[in-house]
């Protein structure tokens, strides 16, 4: 199937060959004929499928053949308001379409004076757009087609009730569009509230709530080896660009200093930023001037960059869905990618949470940091003084009477091996062993069905 077969205009379809679309994704098949008869729509699927072109090239198509004169896309940031901004301008140039792009943080005049111009397509993030309504700035404002894109997200930012009076102010004689990587309830119920009789596509299988294209490890590391373990990695991967996800501003601006002191092409992004420098961040990234963005959740919601081969959890995510939208920064449009997520020891239980909730299959790796593959140099007149400290238990003693068969001296050579390789690898490898996570493992199981046991004995009690 090719986009020609679409009932498009010619000039949109100039658009889209220049563009270098030549098959449409499995999102565009499905939602373009529904959003061309009118109908209002619920679309699930992953960022980074196609789904800019899956509602814009329809709705633009709809502009251009003047069946309408203006539609409305919302979107939870501003960096996403920008970006598909410049990709609907990109796609409906020939037809004479006009696009602008409203957020915070910048003056009012230019936004109200284009919009009560009547420019065409209006992309802009929720508490700006609310602020416009409510102060009365945009009256005549009233969009045919409203698309609220990447609606989960909105809803983990807390633009829920903003929406919601947004669409207090929009006529009911409107075709809405929603589409959300996730679907959880809050989301379903507002679908319910401001569509009418939509009609529900998916192309997210429910085995597939992470992309199944994105290669996910993690390493259990000590708290301390977190800059060392990220360094280790960026310089091991093959990496084109990657994004490495920090919990706090601060940490970001942190780990950014320590990356460019260490020669890497890196730079921060976080909500404290002025918006200019923001934008000017975001471009360079996409131009390569720059190969790693170190980012808060919040600053990369809806960031889409192409060519993002690695995502790197410095910390482990607060909440699984926060997981899912962090690795769904790779593995795009169809493009293999790598999601690697650093856990200390104390954070395990958090990612058995997140395999468990979301069912990612992510796979344990360890790592050398010495490159050696001999054996290390032991300082054997240390090892030779912690020997001497270790105080001796009576288990020990138990268990060397049942090794009385064996020679002593045999013994003794075999035991100081198992020390010295332990040494070795605990000093010279990035990540805990397969043997010591599957105990932790154990450990956390065993935790977990005292916790259950303890838990039904409240009830009966």
């Amino acid at each position: 199937m090719t986009f020609n077969e679409f009932n498009f205009h010619k000039d949109l379809l100039k658009g889209v060959k220049i563009a270098g679309f030549k098959e449409p994704s499995p999102i565009q098949k499905e939602v373009i004929p529904v959003i061309e008869k009118g109908e209002d729509l619920v679309g699930q699927a992953h960022t980074g499928t196609g789904k800019t072109a899956a509602f814009g090239l329809p709705m633009m198509n709809k502009i251009a053949k003047k069946e309408i004169e203006r539609a409305l896309v919302i979107t939870p940031t501003r960096e996403l308001a920008t970006q598909v901004s410049d990709e609907l301008y990109h796609l409906g140039r020939f037809c004479g379409i006009h696009t602008i792009t409203v957020y915070g943080g910048v003056g009012y005049g230019r936004q109200i004076a284009l919009i009560n111009k009547g420019v065409q397509v209006v992309v802009a993030t929720p508490g700006r757009l609310k602020d416009l309504y409510k102060k009365g700035k945009i009256d005549n404002f009233n969009p045919e087609i409203i698309v609220l894109d990447e609606a989960d997200e909105m809803l983990d930012m807390g633009f829920l009730e903003e929406i919601k009076e947004i669409f207090e102010y929009i006529p009911q004689n409107r075709q809405t569009l929603l589409f959300s990587a996730t679907m959880p309830e809050p989301i379903k119920e507002l679908s319910q509230e401001i569509l009418t009789n939509p009609q529900f596509v998916s192309v997210v299988g429910e085995a597939d709530v992470t992309n199944n294209i994105i290669d996910q490890k993690y390493y259990v590391i000590e708290e301390a080896q977190r800059d060392e373990a990220i360094v280790k990695l960026l310089e091991t991967e093959k990496i084109d660009k990657s994004i490495i996800f920090c919990r706090m501003k601060r940490e970001v601006d942190r780990l950014t200093d320590h990356l460019k002191a260490m020669g890497f092409l890196a730079e921060g992004l976080h909500g404290d930023l002025e918006q200019s420098d923001r934008e000017r961040i975001v471009k360079g990234y996409r131009r390569g001037e720059s190969k790693i963005m170190v980012a808060t959740d919040v600053a990369s919601r809806g960031l889409d960059v192409k060519n993002v081969t690695h995502v790197f959890n410095f910390h482990i995510p607060f909440d699984p869905q926060s997981y899912v939208h962090r690795i769904g920064r790779t593995g795009r449009a169809g493009k293999a990618g790598k999601a690697i997520t650093l856990v200390s020891t104390l954070e395990f239980k958090e990612l058995q949470r997140i395999q468990k909730e979301v069912g990612a299959e992510m796979t344990l790796a360890t790592l050398s940091l010495s490159g050696e593959t001999e054996e290390s140099v032991v300082d054997f007149a240390t090892l030779q003084g912690e020997v001497e400290a270790v105080e001796i238990s009576d288990k020990a003693i138990d268990f060397i009477d049942s090794m009385e068969e064996m020679d002593y001296h045999e013994f003794v050579e075999r035991v100081v091996t198992l020390l010295l390789n332990s040494k070795n690898s605990s000093e010279n490898c990035l990540g805990f062993d397969e043997n010591t996570v599957n105990s932790m493992i154990s450990n956390y199981q065993d935790e977990q069905k005292v916790a259950r046991k303890n838990k039904r004995k409240k009830k009966r009690a």
